[in-house]
């Protein structure tokens, strides 16, 4: 079994290094000493940069222009984006632009896709519901126009509505990452029975309005309320699965971003501890130090392994014993406690340093902490894990 990445992964993953290799991760105003976000927009030089060189269209087919690359391939850059904390809706855009290929209707992708890949345009998704702690298909309502004021508008098992003449969305989406300045949103919703949709709604139509949210990263973010906002048909994509494969990427893409900065603090750690002196050794030699270092190193290891099984299920659609969901229940569980962790050993093992807002840990604890707060708590993951078990007993 060849668990290596390919060559074409591994070639994104150097070309991501090369575009961010100029970042510097406090080259915008400190989460900790700003009131409101720490930036009115998007890092537009570093995006421009991830669209030369074919990175905005990664997993996107050579029909749109995308280099035809899976979902782990994406993780691997979202892996680099992290070291750097770089201030862009990759995850997003990136996430929103496969699932329309996969499963939205041509026209649709034709018109969005090659211009997103080229960075011409920019999408985003709101996947925290009204709260963050109900599925974020039941904060909306996607009905039939027309249902309501006495036409026939019923909502069939798989169909749009009577006479192809759209959808009507109602309800609130929050938390959504640069809604201000994203194009199009995608947004979960639920019909009258139940069934999980995804509509593509451009920010601008008629019935969208923004309020200013801001991360514990200091990003911005958006309530986005839709009020009677109609979609055409091709905009919504009723497809079986959709959103819950899209939901799967972002999560797994989120365990991704978890990774990739837990990585980049620890090796932050390793560089402070291995000059920093006390009884005129360096304190990377005490004991206590390095067992708290090595626990750290243990715990990306697992972050690691576990990532990339549930981004190889989401890739391939592969079986197994348990639904893919399961594979990305696991990863949760660890990238959630663990970039926890390992942030706060940084924190121990900086010292008073840890907390001198001229020195960069403090923002990589705060993206940690948004991180955390956005996969939500090890405890529930592991319990969704055991319903999956329950449901689906091995042996």
């Amino acid at each position: 079994m060849d668990f290596t990445f390919t060559e074409e992964q591994q070639a994104a993953v150097e070309a991501a290094r090369a575009v961010f290799s100029d970042v510097a991760p406090d080259r915008t105003p400190s989460p900790a000493l700003t009131p409101g976000a720490v930036a009115e927009d998007i890092d537009r030089h570093l995006w421009h940069e991830l669209a030369r060189t074919d990175l905005l269209g990664l997993t996107l087919s050579p029909e749109h222009g995308g280099a035809g690359l899976d979902p782990i391939a994406l993780c691997l850059v979202l892996r680099e984006s992290a070291k750097v904390l770089a201030r862009l809706p990759l995850l997003e855009s990136c996430a929103v632009a496969t699932a329309v290929e996969r499963y939205g209707e041509r026209t649709l992708a034709a018109e969005l896709l090659p211009r997103a890949g080229r960075g011409e345009l920019i999408l985003t998704v709101g996947a925290n519901g009204r709260s963050g702690h109900d599925p974020a298909e039941l904060a909306v309502s996607a009905r039939p126009c027309g249902e309501g004021d006495g036409s026939d508008g019923a909502d069939g098992g798989t169909g749009g509505p009577s006479g192809g003449s759209g959808w009507v969305l109602d309800g609130v989406q929050s938390a959504v990452p640069w809604a201000q300045v994203a194009d199009w949103i995608a947004v979960p919703a639920h019909t009258a029975g139940g069934r999980p949709v995804l509509a593509l709604v451009p920010r601008t139509r008629d019935g969208v309005t923004l309020a200013d949210q801001v991360s514990t990263s200091g990003e911005r973010l958006a309530e986005v309320r839709l009020e009677a906002v109609r979609v055409e048909p091709r905009e919504l994509i009723d497809a079986a699965g959709c959103w819950d494969w899209l939901r799967s990427l972002l999560t797994t893409g989120t365990c991704a971003l978890a990774l990739g900065l837990g990585e980049r603090v620890l090796a932050m750690t390793a560089e402070y501890t291995g000059r920093r002196e006390q009884f005129g050794f360096p304190v990377a030699t005490f004991q206590a130090v390095a067992v708290q270092a090595a626990d750290r190193y243990i715990d990306l290891r697992a972050m690691e392994a576990t990532l990339w099984q549930a981004a190889w299920r989401i890739s391939t659609d592969a079986g197994g014993p348990l639904p893919a969901s399961g594979d990305v229940a696991v990863a949760k569980i660890w990238a959630s406690d663990g970039v926890r962790r390992v942030v706060q050993t940084a924190q121990h093992l900086h010292g008073g340093f840890g907390a001198d807002t001229d020195y960069p840990l403090h923002r990589y604890h705060a993206w940690a902490k948004q991180i955390e707060l956005s996969l939500g708590p090890a405890a529930a993951h592991e319990e969704a894990l055991g319903d999956l078990l329950a449901a689906h007993p091995l042996g």
